[in-house]
């Protein structure tokens, strides 16, 4: 018979747009063609494409492995598939340089409009219609394919909410509230456009560096395949594969607010961009991410400052004359939803991402007007944990999938070393380079600031969340 969804589009959407905390949906997407998306399918439909994979080091460090330190490689999936298990035709292939014992592989953030762009039949298989986003499908979504370990290093998103659907295999979410900013350190080195990183390595934190981090408080929950996470508006992310081999499918739903974070990020790349570009390029800091082609000048970042103010200011201009704002071309629409990490596609320009709010087919819910959320078998909280983020370790509770969601487990922080090594990845063959650092020994403090220290202070996002205000009210005068 027909599957009947727990909640109609309405009511999800609703609810998406309204919940202030992380919770997974459940029997909601069981009929989509997306969730035959496993590896062996995709291989067969890109019929030997390569993508791009990211490499890292299975062995934790007490510094996150930042994008900047990891090793990449074009790969088939189905040489990604043989050397997952363990294959001998892998030995000769692009992943023969990396033992998969010591090594996880991750292709993260592959936009599902430009991999299948030959095939755009494929878009009808991720149905986000049915959370109250109709025209949403895979051209707006994105694709990430790891191995066990795969990971992303804690973060949170600058713009809009995230659904995230498990296709294949696990992954663990350790999601922090927008609170505990404050706790995780933020830097924006690596510098990336939408992504505000963690100095804090979740897996196993430097807690004599970083202390405040003992009082966060960590949400943690294993995403299973077929079920949809939502993480709200800056929520602070760590993500990692389970699974010998996990498949994920998101897309971020753009929200009235993006606006304001727009201005705020404008102001990022100005500053970022013009303080680091004065370094000498000998230094060798990777400052800039992997995913931002090249660091714009400071005209095209002004000319991005100012078209975010005005689209800030037109939004609030039509808030207040009652007005719906007019709809985008379709092009526009796809445009708006793959600007999460925009320097990674080719013609998204910055000023491509100043568009009018989408999704406005159902009328966003103001918050006194909010039924009670209807949590149960079909809509589970994703809890914190009992305590404050542990700095002992503590059994884990595994999650079947089903009924147990939430985790109250603790973090394997291991021994805090005196000294550390930090593993800089090169593209050779596991040709690496060690340096040591010595944050723990027992010299006299460091006293030169460098530029990387301004920065973190210079662009924190309370004092960028101020300097966007104070322009907002310089504009309105």
């Amino acid at each position: 018979g027909e599957d009947v969804k727990p909640f109609t589009p309405e009511k999800t959407k609703e609810i998406v747009m309204s919940l202030e905390q992380p919770a997974v949906f459940c029997n909601m997407a069981g009929d989509w063609p997306a969730l035959h998306w496993n590896v062996k399918y995709l291989s067969a439909v890109l019929e030997g494409r390569t993508i791009q994979f990211r490499l890292g080091l299975k062995t934790v460090d007490l510094v996150p492995q930042f994008e900047t330190s990891c090793s990449y490689v074009e790969a088939t999936l189905e040489e990604f598939l043989a050397w997952s298990c363990g294959q001998p035709s892998c030995l000769s292939g692009p992943f023969s340089c990396y033992d998969y014992s010591k090594y996880w592989a991750y292709a993260d953030y592959k936009y599902i409009a430009r991999i299948f762009e030959d095939k755009p039949e494929i878009f009808q298989d991720v149905r986000w219609s049915d959370f109250g986003f109709p025209g949403r499908s895979g051209k707006e979504s994105t694709l990430w394919i790891g191995s066990e370990g795969a990971n992303t290093p804690c973060h949170l998103d600058s713009y809009g909410c995230n659904l995230v659907l498990q296709v294949q295999g696990r992954k663990r979410w350790h999601l922090f509230p927008p609170g505990d900013t404050s706790f995780l350190y933020p830097t924006r080195i690596p510098y990336e456009e939408s992504s505000i990183f963690s100095k804090v390595n979740i897996a196993n934190p430097d807690l004599r560096r970083f202390p405040e981090f003992r009082n966060s408080t960590a949400h943690v929950v294993t995403l299973s395949p077929g079920q949809v996470l939502l993480v709200p508006r800056h929520w602070w992310h760590y993500v990692e594969s389970i699974d010998p081999v996990t498949v994920s499918i998101n897309s971020w739903i753009e929200l009235e607010a993006d606006h304001e974070a727009r201005v705020e990020e404008a102001i990022t790349r100005m500053l970022v961009c013009a303080i680091k570009s004065a370094e000498n390029p000998s230094d060798g800091d990777l400052w800039l991410n992997p995913t931002e082609v090249e660091a714009t000048s400071h005209e095209i970042n002004l000319q991005y400052l100012n078209k975010a103010v005005s689209a800030y200011l037109k939004c609030q201009e039509t808030s207040v004359s009652g007005q719906a704002p007019s709809s985008s071309t379709g092009a526009e629409q796809r445009t708006n939803a793959s600007c999460k990490r925009k320097r990674r596609e080719v013609g998204c320009e910055p000023h491509s991402c100043m568009l009018p709010m989408q999704e406005r087919d159902f009328p966003t819910p103001k918050a006194e007007e909010l039924q009670e959320i209807p949590f149960g078998p079909h809509l589970i909280q994703v809890l914190p944990q009992s305590h404050k983020t542990n700095v002992t370790p503590a059994v884990a509770i595994e999650s079947d999938g089903r009924d147990l969601l939430h985790e109250n487990e603790g973090e394997h922080f291991g021994n805090l070393h005196c000294k550390r090594k930090r593993l800089l990845m090169s593209n050779d063959c596991e040709t690496a380079a060690h340096q040591m650092d010595s944050d723990c020994s027992p010299c006299l403090p460091q006293t030169a600031l460098s530029t990387n220290d301004l920065l973190d202070c210079l662009v924190n996002p309370r004092v960028i969340s101020l300097v966007a205000q104070l322009l907002l009210e310089r504009m309105r005068v």
